[in-house]
């Protein structure tokens, strides 16, 4: 994953918009290939995976506006 500069209001939307739609694409669409063709075991895996990459993406952005020592 490429690092993003983020100055003002403006670069921080756009990067979670594009960030968004990274793990829709990829989450999301495995979210929905397991209600289609699995069973309720691989959903709620799918649908922790989905929760946990939005985890991940606020937490990046978190760490990313602390101060390094």
């Amino acid at each position: 994953m490429e690092t993003v500069t983020i100055q003002n209001r403006s670069d921080f939307a756009q990067w979670a918009i594009e960030r968004a739609k990274a793990i829709v694409a990829e989450e999301g669409g495995n979210l929905a290939l397991a209600v289609r063709d699995q069973g309720d075991d691989q959903i709620a895996d799918r649908a922790n995976a989905l929760g946990q990459a939005i985890t991940d993406a606020l937490l990046e952005v978190f760490d990313g506006l602390m101060p390094e020592d």
